[in-house]
């Protein structure tokens, strides 16, 4: 803490002096940064703020006027004060320097016998000089603490344990949502520090730096690299100290690069993890993949255990607005965080990395053949809800291919679950959390067939009449006439539209396709054509 000007008339060799304080009562907690002696009648080229100035008086004299410049003098300065050493055998000095101190709130002090300045310089400066060694042996101790908690790789629990420990009130560490991640209550029972928190904390805004903020002084600094803020730490009962707040702001941002840090090494680790895994799945999907005993060794390295069974299992993300390759590797990562974090919660195991943009693959070991659909229910179910309540939200088709007892044969199935998963993306929505070759059907051989030149060729054929530019409607509403089964009823129904006004556009439809619509091989035709340019939009085979 800094040394006050209370301090100061504390001290002995001050004290002896008898003084007397004319003016300032409710400014003598003032720090003082330095002590200055001087007789000089004007001292504002020699201050720099928060000196204390030691005086005789002989400046002004017995002038009240002169001494209500003086001292007018000191307070523009910044003084933090001044102690002038009047002696009895000096009443009309004494007089003046009473009738000035009553028109200023500097705090002005008389001492009523004499004393050596030299001594309370000396005093002074030295505990002055010892309490900022005091704070930088503090900032050295606050360095080392999150220095080492850094190197030894801490969580996050343990950091923000630490921040409380070293600031001995509550620490708070939210997320940009205003939840909290962690918590040190200190001396505060945890339902009342965090009783409606999310509420409170919206309250109160956010900062860019450390600063105390909010009805309720609240010290928060964010965390996080650059402008790339991902949380705040919160000091909910900041001192109303400034020497307090200083040094609880110094261990706030301490605290907040070693969270930083530790998130960056997280990241790392899990990058570096992914690409082992990733890595070790373009080997088995190879030609000439590793030995089967090189394959599990390295498989149960990367935390997947022996396993009676394997199955292969992609997940294709729904681009949406956001196609270009940045968009979709954030979202892929941010798919794999999420799928770890189902993995560990429902007590599965698997190797999981990117396969190509917009598909994570996953070999997920099975405990039995028999718990395939009650395993992936429940992955998938939960992986949905975490996609779904994600900053960002996910959409993501599922495909599942067949499992197998060998993890090469299993990675070699990645092909077909990446072409359910491709297909089942372009089907209506089904509410299935997973599909298999079976439930693509006819659309899944299409999907294998859209890249035929002959299969180009018959869609283009099929659908000629009404592929100039301008018949998008009349695409649209043919797809949606076989989708209704070419039942005009259900689809003037669900397109709003009146019978006469549905059966004017569908004769429309029928003299530009030049075929008739209520012949079943005509429709059938139609459809494969229908289906067959819309699975010609999906990115090629892996």
């Amino acid at each position: 803490m800094s040394l006050t000007l209370e301090d100061v008339l504390e001290l002995d060799v001050v004290r002896a002096g008898a003084p007397e304080v004319l003016s300032g009562q409710e400014f003598l907690g003032a720090p003082v940064r330095w002590v200055h002696v001087a007789e000089l009648a004007s001292l504002a080229d020699l201050l720099e703020g928060g000196e204390l100035v030691l005086t005789t008086g002989l400046a002004f004299g017995s002038s009240a006027a002169e001494a209500r410049d003086y001292l007018a003098g000191l307070q523009a300065a910044g003084a933090a004060g001044v102690i002038v050493e009047i002696l009895a055998g000096r009443p009309a000095d004494a007089a003046a320097l009473a009738a000035a101190a009553a028109h200023t709130d500097l705090p002005v002090v008389r001492l009523h016998r004499r004393i050596r300045f030299v001594e309370v310089t000396e005093v002074v400066h030295r505990r002055i000089v010892a309490r900022q060694l005091e704070q930088v042996e503090k900032a050295r101790e606050v360095h080392e603490v999150f220095t080492m908690l850094s190197l030894q790789s801490a969580g996050v629990q343990e950091i923000v344990d630490r921040a409380g420990q070293l600031l001995g009130s509550p620490v708070v560490l939210e997320d940009s949502s205003h939840l909290v991640v962690a918590f040190a209550p200190g001396n505060v029972p945890p339902q009342e520090l965090l009783q409606d928190w999310q509420g409170r904390s919206r309250a109160v805004h956010r900062s860019g730096e450390t600063a105390r903020t909010g009805a309720g002084g609240w010290l928060q600094t964010p965390v996080g690299l650059g402008s790339q803020h991902w949380g705040r730490l919160v000091v909910p009962q900041a001192s109303a100290s400034p020497e307090a707040a200083a040094e609880a702001s110094m261990v706030l941002e301490r605290a907040g690069q070693a969270l930083s840090i530790n998130r960056l090494a997280e990241r790392d680790q899990a990058g570096l993890a992914q690409q082992a895994k990733a890595g070790l799945i373009h080997e088995l999907r190879s030609p000439r993949g590793p030995e089967e005993d090189e394959v599990m060794t390295r498989a149960a390295a990367l935390g997947l255990p022996p396993s009676p069974a394997y199955l292969p299992l992609v997940l294709q993300l729904d681009a949406g607005s956001g196609k270009d390759p940045m968009s979709m590797q954030r979202k892929e990562r941010a798919l794999l965080e999420l799928l770890d974090g189902v993995l560990a919660s429902t007590r599965n195991s698997a190797l999981a990395a990117a396969l190509q943009t917009g598909q994570v693959a996953v070999l997920l070991a099975l405990p039995a053949r028999m718990l395939e659909d009650s395993v992936l229910e429940r992955l998938c179910g939960d992986l949905a809800g975490r996609s779904a309540a994600a900053a960002e939200p996910l959409l993501w088709t599922a495909g599942v291919g067949r499992a197998r007892s060998a993890l090469a044969d299993a990675a070699a199935g990645l092909d077909e679950a990446a072409h359910v998963a491709q297909t089942a993306g372009t089907m209506p929505g089904s509410g299935k959390r997973y599909f298999r070759s079976t439930d693509v059907r006819l659309r899944g051989l299409l999907a294998l067939l859209r890249e035929d030149s002959r299969a180009v060729s018959f869609a283009a054929a099929e659908l000629r009449g009404i592929l100039e530019e301008g018949a998008e409607e009349d695409l649209v509403l043919l797809q949606r006439f076989l989708e209704c089964g070419g039942n005009k009823t259900e689809l003037a129904r669900s397109g709003y539209l009146s019978r006469p006004t549905l059966y004017a556009r569908l004769d429309k439809l029928e003299a530009k396709l030049g075929v008739s619509l209520n012949d079943p091989e005509s429709r059938t035709s139609l459809h494969v054509a229908v289906l067959l340019r819309q699975l010609q939009s999906l990115p090629a085979a892996v």
